[in-house]
């Protein structure tokens, strides 16, 4: 048995009705509302609701997950490794020409300090389109989370960007074939499988992992007995965010595909270091295709988008904004408001849909502090490849060392996960999203001042001082060790732990239920705002502005961390999940109602299954 995380068959329910018992109660049963019973302290499902005092007094632990949400964690892993894999060659590969020397297919001559390259556009344009990839696989999310919630069902719009996907991996592989990269034909189809690749994760992004999320049987607190005899209370939170560092741990193994390519780049070439990751890329659909038929799948029901703007914007035509985010100011929208004041409008949401729009704002709010952390995290465009290439290597590819960071994030999640997590809510100490936040935030500021030192040092050495990038004097690099670049690229990298997988948990939890794709995609579109940011600079992303570059970032870091806890702190004080009479569902009229409302669990006719 894994520490903190208990079997949901050793309960004191009524065996019978113990989630997991029985496979098929658990698929339609598990992501609904709840109905107490008589006693007061057993729901629909057997599990038993904890009084105040067990609430206070009892540790609380994480759940069991089904075996599909650990499968699709696999899913993802196997994208990720494809996305990160190509992603890190990317730029060395638009960058730097062809070395003198080499293959003719992008690997330096052995024995050198040169890099791989392959088209030679610079670094200016190597960042200006990477960045537009990038952001174009965070930003286009917003209609791949639209569209699963809206039309296709988060499933259907997977299976239809991992298709792409599979597409531009082919036409990768093709650009990097070496007569194509000798007589400068590659960079079309190049363009060409970038930003198909953008498009196919934009879709596949914003709905994995809420889909994962979707298997999570646990929706409110409940007691359970360990084989040891000891109570402890299953946690909604705890479970969730025990599955997403499972998810985010695969992700980041995924990711450190990115030093076998980097290395094939500088050793064999790039069509080896695109090939790789199309062939991991591949396992998808076999993945797809084994949890298919066990997954339990949300249909789209038409989004809650359209109520959820109207509700704000009653909110703020009748508040105005000095209004904006202050007490009652939510309140105006509520169907209940309105006709206490005489307006007779008709509306499709109720109260507890107001609630929840105002849960998804505050997340949103939340979110808005990302793209801080995120240039933070690995600097502004192009800079930190420059940085490290301008070091001296002795053979190592230069951009190899960006796998320190996912290899830091592996060695953290175990640590976090099993030993401090289960620690802190052993001891009662509630590390709450907010406060995690805020650590990660000084984190990442923290690690960024070894950029600002190190790219200080290299002017102070360079044969071509501040001028390093591109020096051709000597050997053309700095003597300071290309592993110093290690330090930054770790240290911020342990940011991501404690900020990306909160935001997961934060997006889906606080979403509508018709709105947990959309919202979530929102969360990825501060990359996009953050890469967006490096586009903007990309012109003054050159010697000798890089020390300016790095440190602007860190500093603002360093004075975002206290305003955003100071802003945010009250949400460490809410319940993860939404209460059974918050939880609201669309009625076959197409009207907001919550399950409360209905003063009924929903059955097994009330429970469309989508299928591909």
């Amino acid at each position: 048995m894994k520490e903190s995380v208990v079997d949901d068959t050793l309960t004191t329910a009524p065996a019978p009705v113990v989630a997991g018992v029985d496979e098929t109660f658990e698929k339609e049963q598990h992501h609904v509302g709840v109905k107490t019973v008589a006693d007061g302290r057993t729901d629909a499902r057997g599990h038993v609701i904890p009084t105040d005092e067990e609430l206070a007094i009892l540790p609380k632990v994480a759940g069991t997950m089904p075996w599909t949400a650990y499968l699709l964690c696999g899913v993802e892993f196997a994208e990720r490794a494809s996305y990160y894999g190509c992603n890190q060659v990317f730029k060395n590969f638009i960058r730097g020409p062809l070395p003198e020397g080499g293959n003719g297919a992008g690997a330096p001559p052995r024995g050198s300090q040169k890099t791989a390259g392959a088209l030679g556009k610079g670094t200016v344009i190597a960042g200006a389109m990477t960045d537009a990839f990038k952001f174009m696989a965070y930003a286009i999310p917003l209609f791949g989370g639209w569209l699963a919630d809206a039309h296709l069902g988060r499933f259907k719009t997977i299976c239809i960007g991992v298709a792409i996907c599979g597409v531009s991996h082919v036409l990768m592989v093709i650009s990097a074939i070496p007569s194509l990269l000798q007589n400068g034909n590659a960079i079309g189809p190049f363009a060409l499988s970038l930003y198909l690749l953008a498009i196919g994760a934009a879709l596949f992004k914003p709905n994995i992992s809420p889909t994962v999320l979707d298997q999570n049987p646990h929706i409110r607190p409940h007691v359970v007995t360990e084989k040891s005899g000891r109570k402890v209370i299953i946690d909604p939170e705890a479970t969730s965010e025990s599955v997403m560092l499972w998810f985010y741990l695969l992700i980041n193994i995924g990711a450190f595909f990115g030093v076998a390519t980097a290395y094939l780049a500088k050793y064999v070439g790039f069509w080896a270091a695109y090939l790789l990751p199309g062939i991991i890329y591949f396992l998808l659909p076999i993945l797809l295709v084994v949890v298919n038929k066990k997954l339990v799948k949300h249909p789209p029901g038409g989004t809650a988008l359209g109520d959820f703007i109207k509700v704000n914007w009653i909110c703020m035509k009748k508040s105005g904004l000095k209004g904006f985010g202050r007490k009652g100011y939510w309140e105006h929208a509520k169907p209940s408001v309105l006709a206490a004041v005489g307006d007779t409008r008709h509306v499709n949401w109720t109260d507890d849909f107001v609630e929840d729009t105002r849960r998804t704002m505050a997340a949103c709010a939340v979110f808005l502090f990302f793209p801080i952390q995120q240039i933070n995290d690995g600097g502004l465009g192009a800079a930190a490849n420059a940085q490290s290439a301008a070091l001296t290597s002795n053979g190592v590819p230069n951009d190899v060392l960006d796998n320190l960071n996912p290899l830091a994030i592996i060695v953290l999640i175990p640590i976090m996960n099993h030993i401090i997590y289960p620690l802190l809510r052993k001891w009662g100490i509630r590390f709450g999203p907010i406060a995690r936040m805020t650590f990660g935030f000084l984190i990442a500021a923290t690690g960024a001042i070894a950029y600002v030192v190190i790219q200080h040092y290299i002017y102070k050495t360079s044969p071509c001082g501040r001028y390093a990038t591109d020096c051709d004097i000597g050997n053309g690099v700095s003597p300071l060790s290309l592993w110093l670049y290690a330090i930054p690229t770790a240290v911020t990298a342990m940011s991501e732990v404690f900020i990306n997988i909160t935001a997961f948990g934060l997006a889906y939890s606080r979403a509508p239920p018709n709105m947990k794709g959309f919202v979530m995609s929102l969360s990825l579109f501060m990359t996009a705002i953050s890469t967006a940011i490096s586009l903007a600079t990309a012109d003054a992303l050159h010697d000798p502005n890089f020390v300016i570059a790095f440190a602007v970032p860190c500093g603002i870091g360093f004075g975002a961390a206290p305003v955003f806890y100071w802003l945010f702190r009250h949400l460490d004080d809410e319940d993860f999940f939404v209460h059974v009479d918050d939880v609201v569902v669309p009625n076959a009229n197409g009207r907001h109602q919550s399950l409360d409302e209905e003063n009924s669990s929903l059955g097994e006719k009330d429970i469309k299954h989508e299928k591909l």
